[in-house]
C-alpha cells in the first residue's frame, strides 16, 4: 500500500493530535476488519498515518459463518493483508447464532482475547457517524434511558488496560465510500447488511432516508447530539460517582440505602440507580423496567426482588438494596 495523503488523512490526523490519548503514539492497535467499506477505509487511513504515529498495527477478522462464502472472503482478506505487509488473525465462530446481539458479543469476546495475546492497548473499530445516528434512533425507539442515547462513545474501556476506540466517528458512511473510491480499495460486500430482519438495516434503509429527505443533514445532527450527550454523560458521571458513595450502605458497602434513594427526585433516582447498576454489574436498564423498579421501591415498604438481565437479581428490604447473582438452581433451563 503506497503512502498517500488526502483531506481525509489530514482530518483524521488532526483529530488524533487534538486527542492524543485516543490512539497513543507507538501503541499496539488491534483493528477489526470486516472487509466492508468502513473497515477498509479505517485500515487504509491508519496504515498511511502509521509513519507519523508509529503504531504497531494488527488486524483481526471474525468469520461468523453465516454465509457459505464467508470462509472464502476470510481467505481473500488474509491474502490482501499479506500483500500490504499487515498481520491479520482470523477467528471462526464454531457455533454461530443468527442474531445481532449474539454476534456482537462473540466478536468482542474474540477481540478482547486476541488483544490480550498481542499485548494490544487499544481495539479499534470502524463505526462511523452514520452508525451512531442509527444507534441513537434505535435506543430512542426502545425507550432507552438518557445514558443509552449517548451511544457509541469515541472511547470506552473493554477491560483493565484495554480500550475500545472508534476514530471514524468524525466521518459519515458517505465519507468512507469516497475514501475507498479515492484510494481504490477492494470491498467485500456482506449481504446481511441488507437483510430486513435486522432492525439496524431497516433504520438505515427506511428511516434515515426519510429523515434526510425531510431535513437534509439529519444524520449529521443526530450524530452531533449523540456526541454531546456522551460528553455530558462523562462529566455528569463524575458527580454521580460522588453522590453514589453517599448512598452506599455503611453496614453493607455493596448495597444502596433505600430510604435515602427514594427521598430524592425521580430524575436523580434514575441516574443514581443506573450509575450503581453499571458500576457494580455492568448493567443498563431501559426506561420501562427502570420506572417499574422505582415505582415498586416507592410503593411497597417491605422486602421484595426483581430479576434483571443475565444472572443478576435486585433484592431489597426496608433499608437496603442488594445486587445478587441468581443461584443456578433458580435459573430456568
Amino acid at each position: 500500500m503506497a503512502e498517500r495523503w488526502s483531506p481525509h488523512h489530514l482530518r483524521l490526523h488532526r483529530h488524533l493530535l487534538r486527542q492524543p490519548a485516543l490512539l497513543p503514539q507507538g501503541g499496539v492497535l488491534l483493528v477489526a476488519l470486516s472487509g466492508g467499506q468502513d473497515s477498509m477505509a479505517l485500515v487504509a487511513l491508519l496504515r498511511d498515518l502509521q509513519r507519523l504515529h508509529h503504531w504497531d498495527l494488527q488486524l483481526w477478522h471474525g468469520d461468523h459463518q453465516w454465509r457459505p462464502e464467508s470462509g472464502q472472503q476470510a481467505s481473500e482478506l488474509e491474502a490482501w493483508a499479506q500483500s500490504q505487509g499487515l498481520a491479520l488473525s482470523i477467528d471462526r465462530w464454531s457455533a454461530p447464532i443468527h442474531r445481532e446481539a449474539a454476534a456482537r458479543d462473540w466478536r468482542y469476546g474474540c477481540l478482547i482475547e486476541r488483544a490480550r495475546e498481542l499485548q494490544a492497548s487499544h481495539v479499534v473499530t470502524a463505526h462511523t457517524a452514520s452508525d451512531r445516528a442509527e444507534t441513537l434512533l434505535l435506543h430512542l425507539a426502545r425507550g432507552s434511558h438518557r445514558r443509552g442515547l449517548a451511544s457509541l462513545p469515541g472511547q470506552r474501556e473493554l477491560g483493565e488496560g484495554l480500550h475500545l476506540v472508534r476514530p471514524l466517528l468524525i466521518f459519515s458512511r458517505q465519507d468512507t465510500t469516497q475514501i475507498c473510491e479515492d484510494l481504490q480499495l477492494p470491498i467485500w460486500l456482506d449481504p446481511s447488511n441488507h437483510d430486513p430482519q435486522f432492525s439496524r438495516n431497516r433504520v438505515r434503509a427506511e428511516v434515515l432516508p426519510v429523515l434526510e429527505a425531510l431535513h437534509p443533514g439529519a444524520s449529521r445532527r443526530i450524530n452531533t447530539l449523540a456526541e454531546r450527550l456522551s460528553e455530558e454523560d462523562n462529566h455528569q458521571g463524575e458527580l454521580l460517582a460522588l453522590a453514589l458513595e453517599q448512598l452506599r450502605s455503611a453496614e453493607h458497602p455493596e448495597g444502596l440505602q433505600r430510604r435515602r434513594l427514594i427521598a430524592l427526585s425521580p430524575a436523580n433516582q434514575r441516574d443514581l440507580l443506573q450509575t450503581w447498576l453499571q458500576a457494580d454489574a455492568e448493567l443498563t436498564l431501559e426506561a420501562a423496567p427502570l420506572n417499574t423498579l422505582l415505582a415498586r421501591l416507592a410503593r411497597d415498604p417491605g422486602p421484595s426482588q426483581m430479576d434483571l438481565a443475565g444472572p443478576w437479581r435486585l433484592q431489597w428490604d426496608r433499608t437496603t438494596l442488594h445486587l445478587k447473582i441468581q443461584p443456578n438452581a433458580e435459573i430456568n433451563p
